[in-house]
């Protein structure tokens, strides 16, 4: 059995068992027969999930949908129905000082309870009839509900957990599961809000992105404006460029710190750059941002011509 390992993983001890069995299962050939695409691509996303932190995972605060516990029923239903989720963080006038979630479940079952009318009892001399086995439908009346009312009158509320960034995910994951807890929210050390996870977070980690009938669905991240000039979201995958491009855009040395071209852009500057700024990638790649707040970057206009052209001088 040693001799089988070392067969399989080699005599080099500096790399990790975890990382040896991904490498076994995305370059051995024997597993490309054994195992479909899929199911490869899931074994080694579980391999790496064991090395993943909560921060890795975590929606960012800047993308938190949230809501005030001083919201009126009416609007929360709005938000609801345009945020696509089923759960929604609540606070207490700042997100620094969230108090939980809401369920919309937990909101129609509010709802419907106001909504219930008593039927009106009736004389009659009558025989009585004989009980049916089938139920009576509940009359409800939705018009008996206060939409004015706030979410903190009707005590809807549930709690959510609260985590650190550097938390392992598989431990997140099992606390969700003990718990019954599916949603916690990332706290830095002053205790502020630092992002959101849910549960469905931590699965996409592992099976990949799961997406439902409220899942608006997303053009490509990358399209041409003309031959030498495209628009890109700033969550576009590095590799996505380089592969138009042809070439690497990060040293193996600074593939950590970026994996989208906005995190490129920030690596290069340091900081979150202003609309309408240009910011040159020593390839001559340019960068236009388009769209960026004071967080993050939204969107940008990569300019080729001047890569094009320093390849041209180079010849």
């Amino acid at each position: 059995m040693k001799a089988r390992f070392k067969a399989l993983f080699g005599k080099n001890g500096d790399a990790s068992l975890r990382e040896s069995l991904g490498d076994v299962i995305d370059q051995h050939e024997g597993s490309r027969t054994e195992f479909s695409l899929r199911e490869r691509s899931m074994l080694i996303r579980l391999l790496d999930f064991g090395e993943l932190r909560v921060e890795d995972v975590m929606v960012p605060r800047a993308d938190i949908d949230s809501v005030d516990e001083n919201i009126a029923i009416g609007e929360l239903l709005s938000i609801f129905a345009t945020a696509g989720h089923s759960r929604l963080p609540v606070y207490r006038e700042t997100l620094d000082d969230p108090l939980g979630m809401v369920h919309i479940k937990d909101l129609m079952h509010w709802m419907t309870k106001q909504g219930a009318a008593k039927k009106p009892a009736r004389a009659s001399s009558a025989k009585p009839k004989p009980a049916k086995s089938k139920p009576q439908a509940s009359n409800i009346n939705l018009g008996n509900v206060d939409l004015n009312l706030t979410l903190a009158e009707i005590d809807v509320t549930r709690t959510v957990l609260f985590v650190p960034p550097s938390m392992s995910a598989g431990d997140l994951l099992v606390k969700m599961q003990t718990t019954r807890i599916h949603m916690a929210v990332v706290v830095d050390e002053y205790g502020g809000t630092d992002g959101l996870v849910s549960i469905e977070d931590l699965v996409e980690e592992i099976v990949g992105e799961i997406a439902d009938e409220h899942d608006a669905e997303e053009g490509p991240m990358i399209e041409p404006e003309s031959d030498e000039v495209y628009i890109a979201d700033a969550r576009t995958p590095i590799e996505e460029l380089e592969e138009l491009i042809g070439m690497p855009l990060v040293a193996d040395v600074r593939e950590e710190d970026a994996d989208t071209l906005g995190g490129l852009v920030f690596s290069l500057v340091g900081r979150i750059p202003v609309r309408g700024e240009l910011i040159r990638h020593e390839t001559g790649i340019e960068f236009e941002i388009l769209d960026a707040d004071a967080r993050r970057i939204r969107k940008l206009r990569v300019h080729l011509l001047p890569l094009m052209q320093k390849v041209n001088t180079a010849d």
